[in-house]
């Protein structure tokens, strides 16, 4: 958290950090939910939807308990680094934001809903920070997995950007990618599910305090 003085560039591919063929960690089943942390094998029929919205923990917190959702983890996208670290993400020499994977039922819940919710949920005007927490680690994210949730990404943050600008506020400044091109890496056991194991842990929810458009 936090994080005053660090980078508030991304590295290039060379000047990142080396990483590591493996992860160094094992992780075992989530601590909420009835399903596993980690989810090559998603249950048919369902989507996986990748966000990066300032710390991870509470965000991982809030979409574990929308109705649908399957299993969430919490991790490290964008970067350049093979299998980080917290503390290398941390530095500001991975290139990676703090990101949370979420898969879920589209019959229950649609990834239109999730994105609406991202939105609501953190400021995506911020640039490489979220409140008084700094650094390339806490930029606003979308990962998309499919063509349908590019589209359906890219025409939300058109409208949400719209209702912010109506309102005098900043540009949104979120990174939309394709999760193809950016490898997702889980973090660390103790960040999975943290606020479930640390009820009293920290919670940053910065936002605009702008609802998504109910016309949209």
């Amino acid at each position: 958290m936090f994080g005053f003085g660090k980078p508030s560039t991304l590295p290039t591919p060379d000047q990142a950090l080396p990483g590591r063929s493996e992860s160094m960690w094992s992780l075992g089943d989530h601590v909420v939910l009835d399903a596993p942390v980690i989810t090559p094998d998603a249950p048919a029929g369902y989507e996986v939807a990748i966000l990066g919205l300032g710390c991870f923990w509470g965000a991982e917190e809030i979409y574990w308990q929308v109705p649908g959702v399957w299993s969430t983890s919490v991790g490290y996208a964008g970067g350049s680094t093979p299998n980080p670290t917290y503390e290398e993400v941390c530095s500001g020499r991975t290139g990676h934001t703090e990101a949370i994977r979420v898969v879920f039922d589209p019959s229950v819940v649609s990834y239109a809903d999730l994105v609406k919710k991202f939105f609501e949920i953190h400021d995506p005007t911020q640039g490489m920070r979220q409140g008084n927490d700094v650094g390339t680690q806490y930029r606003s994210a979308i990962y998309w997995t499919t063509p349908e949730q590019e589209q359906t990404a890219r025409e939300l943050t058109k409208v949400y950007g719209d209702e912010l600008a109506r309102r005098g506020l900043g540009e949104i400044t979120t990174e939309i990618r394709p999760a193809s091109e950016t490898p997702y890496f889980y973090a660390e056991d103790a960040h999975q599910q943290y606020l479930a194991k640390n009820p009293f842990g920290y919670r940053c929810h910065a936002n605009t305090g702008v609802a998504f458009p109910e016309t949209a």
